[in-house]
């Protein structure tokens, strides 16, 4: 693995979000990276010859780590995104979702 941190961090701006970008990750294959929230809730991203495993399974570790998983949808441009909601964070993710214009076409973490 090899980090490229960035000081000082790229600074740009998304529907009036200003986002950090601090730090490019380089994975070689088989090699994984853990993100941890403030509140302990875990993140996994892993790296395949094929590609990403983008998220951990969402019914199963995700869920068990306090996330839920959304496919959504931005309704101006049709854009689609996954996102992981910590359950404890619905109010400010329902918050996010009418400013940003989104809507939640399936939740990914419930069984089918």
């Amino acid at each position: 693995m090899k980090i490229d941190r960035l000081d000082p961090p790229r600074d740009f701006s998304v529907k009036g979000v200003t986002i950090s970008h601090t730090a490019d990750i380089h994975l070689a294959e088989d090699q994984m990276v853990t993100f941890k929230t403030p509140s302990g809730a875990e993140y996994d991203v892993a790296a395949k010859d094929w590609g990403f495993y983008a998220t951990p399974s969402t019914n199963g570790r995700l869920k068990n780590h306090g996330f839920r998983t959304a496919l959504s949808r931005n309704r101006e441009t049709g854009l689609r995104y996954v996102l992981l909601v910590e359950v404890t964070k619905m109010d400010a993710f329902e918050a996010y979702c009418r400013e940003q214009n989104m809507v939640v076409e399936n939740w990914l973490d419930e069984d089918i």
